[in-house]
Parts: C-alpha cells; sequence; structure tokens
C-alpha cells in the first residue's frame, strides 16, 4: 500500500470497529435489560430495533452527505454522536429512555458504512486489501465491544459500563478530524472506468472528485431509478437477506445460548458468570477470519458467485445450529465457528460487489441504499427473532433463517450469470 492507502485504511479501521463495538455491545446489555425491567424479548427486540434501523436507514441520507461534504468529516461526526449517545444511555432510568438512547446511536452510526466504504473504493489503490483490512477492524470491534461489556458488567452496573464505554469513541473522532488522507486519489477526471455501464450514467468529476455527488433531489431521483434498473436491484434483496440473518442470529444469542445445558450460568467465588456471554463473543472473533478471507476473495473469485456459495453454506449451518448445541459442547464450537466465520465472509462480498455495480460519482449513495438494506430493514431481523422466541422457539427461529439464507443464495447464483 501507498501512503494514502495507509492513512486511508487506518482511519477506516477505527471507525469500523468502534462502529461495531458499540453495535455488538447491545446484545450482551439486552439480556441485562430483560431482569432490569422485567419485560419480553419481543418488546426488546421492537427497542432494538428501533435503534438498529435507524442505524440502516440514516445510511442513505448519510451516503449522500458523504458525496457532497467527504467521507472524513462525516466519519468524525459519526464516532462524536457515538460517544454522546452511550453518555445518554449511561443515565437511562427506564425503557423509553433506552429507545431514546438506542435511537440517537443509531442516527450516529448509520453515516458511517457509506462514509468509510465510498472512502475507500474512491481513494484507496488496493482496494481489495482495504477492504480485507476493514472487515478485519470490524469484527476486533464485534468481538471487544461484546468482550469488554460483559468483563465490566462483572466490577460495576450496566449504567457506568455504558459511560465508560463512550470514551473510545470520542478519541477515535478526535483522530477522524486530524487524519490527512486524499479521499478521491483513485478517481479518475471522468469518473470511474470500473464501473458497470448497467449500473446508470457516472457525472464527470471535478478537482477534488466530488462535482458527480447527489446535490438535489432530481439528482437523487434520476440516480436512484438508474442504480435500480439494473443489477442492483438484485444486490439489494441480497443485502436485505444478509441483514436479516445477520440481526436475527446475533440479536438474542447470548439469551438463546443460555437456554442450553453447557451454557449454564456458573459461580466462580462469589460471582456468576454468563458462559453464553463468552461463547457468543468466541463466535463474534471468528468473524475476523471470516472477514478477511472475503475480502481477500473479492480479488480473486466473482463476488456473486462467493454470495451464492456462502449463503447456501449459512442456510445449512442455521439448519444444524440447534441439534449442535443440543449435542454438547464439541459439536457446538464447530457448528458455532463455522457460522461466525461464514457470516461475516459474505460482507466483503457483496461490498465489492456494489463498487463493481456503481459508478463513481454515486458511490456514497449506493453505499446508502445498500446499508438502508442491511441495517434498516435488516433490522428487523430483531424483531423477528424477538417475537419467534417469545411465542415459539429457538429451532423454529434458526429455520427461519435458514429460509431468509436460501433467497439469498438464489439471487446470488442469478446474479453470476449475468
Amino acid at each position: 500500500m501507498n501512503a494514502n492507502d495507509k492513512s486511508i485504511t487506518g482511519l477506516v479501521m477505527v471507525g469500523h470497529s468502534l462502529v461495531h463495538t458499540y453495535e455488538l455491545s447491545i446484545p450482551i446489555l439486552v439480556s441485562v435489560w430483560l431482569l432490569e425491567f422485567s419485560t419480553t424479548e419481543a418488546t426488546m427486540g421492537l427497542v432494538v430495533t428501533a435503534g438498529y434501523a435507524l442505524f440502516g436507514i440514516g445510511a442513505l441520507p448519510g451516503g449522500m452527505l458523504a458525496d457532497i461534504v467527504g467521507s472524513q468529516r462525516v466519519i468524525a461526526a459519526c464516532l462524536l454522536g457515538m460517544s454522546g449517545s452511550f453518555l445518554v444511555l449511561s443515565v437511562a432510568p427506564s425503557i423509553p429512555f433506552v429507545t431514546l438512547a438506542l435511537l440517537l446511536w443509531g442516527v450516529a452510526a448509520s453515516v458511517y458504512h457509506p462514509s468509510g466504504l465510498s472512502l475507500i473504493s474512491k481513494g484507496v489503490e488496493e482496494r481489495g486489501n482495504a477492504f480485507a483490512y476493514h472487515g478485519i477492524a470490524g469484527n476486533a470491534g464485534i468481538a471487544f465491544g461484546p468482550l469488554a461489556t460483559t468483563l465490566l458488567l462483572i466490577p460495576f452496573e450496566w449504567r457506568t459500563v455504558a459511560a465508560l464505554l463512550a470514551v473510545p469513541a470520542t478519541v477515535g473522532g478526535l483522530y477522524a478530524l486530524r487524519a490527512n488522507v486524499d479521499e478521491t486519489a483513485e478517481v479518475a477526471a471522468d469518473g470511474d472506468p470500473e464501473a458497470v455501464t448497467d449500473a446508470g450514467p457516472d457525472r464527470s468529476a471535478d478537482g477534488d472528485g466530488r462535482a458527480s455527488a447527489v446535490s438535489s433531489l432530481d439528482e437523487f431521483l434520476t440516480d436512484s431509478r438508474a442504480l435500480f434498473s439494473g443489477a442492483f436491484v438484485g444486490i439489494f434483496l441480497v443485502v436485505i437477506m444478509s441483514g436479516l440473518y445477520y440481526r436475527g442470529v446475533l440479536t438474542f444469542l447470548p439469551e438463546v445460548l443460555g437456554e442450553f445445558e453447557s451454557f449454564a450460568p456458573v459461580t466462580v467465588g462469589r460471582e456468576e458468570l454468563e458462559p453464553a456471554r463468552y461463547a457468543y463473543v468466541a463466535l463474534l472473533m471468528v468473524g475476523m477470519a471470516g472477514q478477511f478471507v472475503g475480502g481477500k476473495l473479492t480479488d480473486r473469485i466473482r463476488p456473486e458467485v462467493g454470495i451464492a456459495v456462502a449463503f447456501a453454506a449459512l442456510a445449512v449451518l442455521a439448519t444444524a445450529f440447534v441439534p449442535a448445541a443440543n449435542a454438547g459442547l464439541t459439536t457446538f464450537l464447530v457448528v458455532g465457528a463455522a457460522l461466525g466465520f461464514t457470516l461475516f465472509v459474505v460482507q466483503p462480498l457483496y461490498q465489492a460487489t456494489v463498487a463493481e455495480y456503481t459508478p463513481a460519482g454515486t458511490r456514497g449513495l449506493s453505499y446508502g441504499f445498500t446499508y438502508l438494506g442491511t441495517f434498516g430493514v435488516g433490522a428487523f431481523g430483531g424483531t423477528i427473532a424477538g417475537a419467534v422466541l417469545t411465542y415459539g422457539t429457538p429451532l423454529a427461529l434458526f429455520l427461519v433463517l435458514a429460509g431468509i439464507a436460501v433467497v439469498a443464495s438464489v439471487t446470488g447464483a442469478v446474479l453470476s450469470r449475468r
């Protein structure tokens, strides 16, 4: 990597790790809130969905904002906003107040993915490597967030933990403001030559590469129609299915695992430990390898083929998950590790597919739609999981998730035949 590649990669690694640190600390706190506020999984599913939905819905205006003002500023605002939302969470006295804090977090966090991925796609020469390291950093946050939250909950009550978690984002936001990057180093003066032609017309860029950004309602509608008139509509369906599966698996996973004998709470000294929380962290840590492999695969195979194969594997693993947990710890570790690995392989694959099918001038808008699907519509995976677990069983939930994965796999196979 050249110096600018390294600078951009470092910045997005900080941003991505912190976004997911907070995102995946929330399911650990959910298990505390269920007891603290004496509520049901269905209610908590709706509360968490509200915050996670804004995490996705805000990606669309966030992507447009990144195209207009630049990704670096948007990333800095994201990190400082997340810090503020967790400070609000730290003083929450009730479920409505928790909901408000999660809504604030969702708004702040929503702008990261379209701005960070747009920055990579327009500023980095070795894009595949940057996607891989970006993914690893995200998974480091995905693992560190719940692990740090779990460990901090041993000596501290949850409101203190929320306040302590606000500190890293403050530091990251200040770093983002000072980073030295060239955001459009890899964008040619007449647009991105690698953009697939059926993604729509690209407008010419000016000296800073941002004249082609969407800056009016007419341009937004024109570019949106162009995106969805081609193969992007298939990609959008894939990312929705990915988001539903992702959120459906992870939102209540510590609670689900706690129901199995292998993960029953144990007492060590005067402290009661929750093995299910550590198993949840371990599954997410395996995802780091999945992100790295997925990023490398984007430079070696057609990502549409990778999407078809990976989601087919996720369908099989969802079907096997509950029987494996019932079969004992060793069997579960094998299936759980495979699920964690495959769950995160798909993310670099669909990120790269978006870059292949969209013009540089609206890359932020394209990733905005991508994460509107992944985290906005996909947030309802938490609602689905909460409802199924309240009125059904973990096995029923994982069979629903298997069906979602089949839809994504078939769509990837159709895209690969274009």
